[in-house]
């Protein structure tokens, strides 16, 4: 089943962007939310494959839209909004992780509404989805990234299956006092570069700098860490795995062994593939060791403060598995 498995990251490259003529003057709208007031809203999400998925509707059109903390901007998919005569094309490429991609375009959105939350005059790229939607068998609209994101504290909950949103100042503090009922049992550093999330952590005690990812299916390590960062790397098989642009490569898949994010912050064995990571690093002039995606989500319940540069955590239920 690994091997039908599509991996994506939609890392975009920092542009200049030109604006488009003509606006998206619809909102969209997330049918399944649960607005809690005026500043906090729930979304519930199903999981594809190891994706996050939401349920959402813009000019009639229902469909889905990945959550991706690695995209720079909301992505749509020019299957759906065709008429790209309407749409400004890149001055540059996107660049996903694994290649660029070419012939994308700009739509500017003159509404983002989500319930009661209104965002207004936000870009949006348009990029060909389809071979994503014919792999995950999903009606894909789009993607929503870190431009829409930013504005909020972020709380992904893999064990509720839910993301909850509430509005932020500038300086980070949240407008509702009482979004919790859980406790916050531990924080994170994290610096934001670009638009990507970086922590410092350790692999077997190795100095590492790592990105986190909601959109990454699987962890990746890069191919040229230390090799005592190596050494608890375990690979299990290769696989095929396709991006945002349809290039396939073929990569190791393991487990990785040994990842501390901070005294406090560590991981059980994770599932990791081993890639080259040297065309992302020189896209956004970092030099990651690695990603983190589905799998830290997968054992830490997260919330993102982009405002404050910081990660908490939140316990899952002793009965979790």
């Amino acid at each position: 089943m690994l091997r039908r498995l599509i991996f994506i990251s939609f890392l975009a490259l920092n542009i200049n962007f030109v604006y488009a003529n003509d606006d998206i003057k619809n909102p969209i709208l997330f049918s399944q939310a649960e607005v809690l007031n005026e500043y906090t809203t729930r979304i519930p999400f199903k999981l594809v494959d190891h994706l996050i998925v939401v349920k959402a509707e813009i000019l009639n059109k229902k469909g889905n839209f990945i959550i991706d903390t690695g995209s720079e901007t909301l992505i749509l998919n020019k299957v759906h909004f065709s008429n790209v005569f309407n749409y400004q094309k890149k001055q540059e490429a996107s660049s996903g992780i694994m290649h660029s991609v070419e012939n994308s375009y700009e739509k500017h959105i003159k509404e983002f509404k989500l319930q009661n939350f209104k965002l207004e005059n936000r870009n949006s790229d348009v990029i060909d989805l389809s071979h994503i939607e014919k792999s995950k068998k999903i009606k894909l609209l789009g993607v929503i990234g870190y431009s829409i994101l930013k504005e909020y504290e972020i709380f992904v909950d893999m064990h509720l299956n839910q993301i909850t949103l509430t509005k932020v100042d500038d300086f980070g503090d949240k407008l509702d006092k009482h979004v919790y009922l859980e406790k916050i049992v531990d924080s994170l550093d994290f610096k934001l570069k670009h638009h990507t999330i970086v922590v410092k952590g350790t692999i077997n005690n190795h100095t590492v700098r790592l990105g986190i990812d909601t959109a990454a299916e699987f962890n990746q390590i890069n191919k040229s860490i230390n090799k005592k960062a190596l050494k608890y790397f375990i690979p299990k098989k290769r696989l095929r795995l396709t991006g945002i642009g349809k290039r396939k490569i073929e990569v190791l898949a393991g487990k990785l062994h040994r990842v501390k994010l901070s005294e406090t912050t560590y991981f059980g064995p994770m599932l990791t593939v081993l890639t080259n990571l040297s065309k992302m690093n020189e896209a956004f002039g970092t030099n990651l060791d690695g990603i983190l995606g589905y799998e830290f989500f997968a054992q830490k319940r997260t919330i993102i403060n982009y405002q404050k540069e910081k990660l908490y955590f939140i316990n899952y239920p002793l009965n979790h598995q």
